[in-house]
């Protein structure tokens, strides 16, 4: 028993002092080998960058609790986000499953029979069997589970800013689509002023039929138009119902004007984009992921050594048991080492390091997006700052030019072509802001989402990466 117990402390021994994992490469290395041609500047190529540390909270800066509890509802009900939140869930099985063998496993055995004239062996035994993890296959299999569940809770929070943002930019778009038809609604009326005025002029003889005709055709044009924006504001509605996990029936309501623009956003430096962004930081823990599974496949070309005891005990009725003294135990060790498996296990770690390849490509991918999504939002908002300015002056040129050729066809000094003509050179004007004032607002959502900031507060976003 001594012996046993000299080789059961040499061999643990040798478990603590083995091999300990190696560090996954760190997020310099990895950018560089995923990115190769890139070179992240100091700061953002884009003129309208305003400095300072990127804040969370954005979505109470449009000041919309209408807004506000939309958001709620959608993070409460989305599909989308209850599949990525099962997906946590399992990943973290996965980690307690992985981490499973690092303990011994205890088994109960128990043996007899039934029956009057039953007189056979009866025995129970407590057997224990540990895995000595020597080269770390086990831990690596491990880290390689809870760098996963990491990943799965960034793609969790990552989604969750991506419903809060498509909820925001589908709230501004609805209110556009609806102000769109008020627009279009406006047009009518002003088209059926013009169609009462050619009738009145043919009336009292100084004009005909043809102006008459003209009006009509207009009247009909502008109708039309707000039969196909009332279309876009109801899919608009639904859009956003469905988001928010209700029954798509275009019922919802959205206000009468759009939401007014929150001040300059501070950016940051294009340096901290890659450990702030979600969907980034979930990437680079996949990297970290496949680079425990290679360590675990190689591991497993190794001998495995494992412990085994156990201690039993046994009677008979039938014949005498040479072993009077019960209980009896038992201890010993057995190692396994792979000599011939007609190349699984190289094929195995040829697996698994195409998979971290393929892991490190796709952090390079996603981080190559992140950048490109900031400075397009950038550009676009500095782009549409200056084009509202152009297009405000655009529809007061237009609102005067309307009343100017009103007043020469009341007076007979110009036909009702010239009228109508400026009309729709007003609607379009003023469709065109609408557009660009909407656009600014789903601009501003896209570079929050971009940068990585929180629509809520940070205390609420989990803590995943390493």
């Amino acid at each position: 028993m001594r012996n046993r117990l000299a080789l059961v402390a040499a061999v643990v021994a040798a478990t603590l002092a083995g091999c300990a994992l190696k560090s996954p490469p760190p997020r310099q290395e990895v950018a560089g080998q995923a990115l190769p041609n890139f070179r992240v500047q100091e700061s953002w190529a884009a003129t309208s960058a305003s400095s300072g540390a990127v804040a969370d909270r954005w979505l109470a800066g449009f000041n919309d609790p209408q807004l506000d509890a939309l958001v709620a509802e959608a993070l409460a009900n989305n599909a989308d986000l209850r599949v990525a939140a099962a997906r946590v869930e399992q990943a973290a099985a996965y980690v307690r499953l992985s981490g499973g063998t690092l303990y011994p496993q205890v088994n109960l055995r128990a043996t007899g029979s039934l029956g009057a004239d039953a007189g056979g062996v009866q025995g129970i035994g407590l057997f224990i069997n540990w895995e000595l993890d020597l080269w770390g296959r086990i831990r690596a299999g491990q880290a390689a589970a809870q760098d996963q569940y990491a990943s799965a809770e960034l793609d969790v929070e990552y989604a969750r800013q991506s419903i809060a943002a498509l909820v925001a930019r589908g709230w501004f778009l609805a209110t556009e689509a609806r102000l769109q038809k008020a627009v279009a609604e406006q047009m009518v009326e002003a088209a059926e002023r013009q169609l009462g005025l050619a009738q009145d002029r043919v009336r009292i003889g100084v004009s005909d039929e043809y102006d008459v005709t003209v009006a009509r055709a207009s009247l009909a044009s502008y109708r039309d138009s707000v039969q196909s924006l009332d279309l876009a504001y109801q899919q608009a509605l639904r859009s956003l119902e469905s988001l928010a996990g209700r029954y798509p029936a275009a019922a919802a309501s959205v206000p009468a004007q759009l939401a007014s623009l929150p001040g300059p956003v501070p950016v940051g430096m294009p340096a901290e984009l890659l450990e702030r962004r979600p969907d980034v930081v979930a990437a680079e823990r996949r990297v970290a992921a496949a680079f425990y599974r290679v360590e675990e496949a190689q591991a497993a070309k190794l001998p495995r050594i494992s412990l085994t005891a156990g201690v039993n005990s046994i009677s008979s009725e039938v014949f005498l048991l040479k072993e009077r003294d019960n209980p009896v135990w038992s201890l010993g060790a057995g190692i396994v080492a792979p000599l011939f498996l007609g190349g699984q296990l190289q094929a195995q770690q040829d697996i698994r390091t195409a998979e971290q390849k393929q892991a490190i490509a796709e952090y390079g991918r996603v981080g190559a997006r992140a950048f490109g999504e900031v400075e397009n939002a950038l550009s676009a908002e500095f782009n549409l700052d200056r084009r509202e300015a152009i297009l405000k002056q655009a529809v007061a040129e237009n609102v005067r030019a309307v009343e100017i050729a009103n007043v020469r066809y009341k007076v007979g000094s110009g036909d009702l072509r010239a009228v109508q003509q400026q009309l729709l050179a007003l609607a379009a004007a003023r469709s065109a802001l609408l557009r660009v004032q909407s656009e600014r607002l789903v601009q501003r959502v896209n570079l929050h989402l971009a940068l990585g900031g929180s629509f809520e507060a940070p205390a609420t976003q989990p803590v995943a990466a390493k």
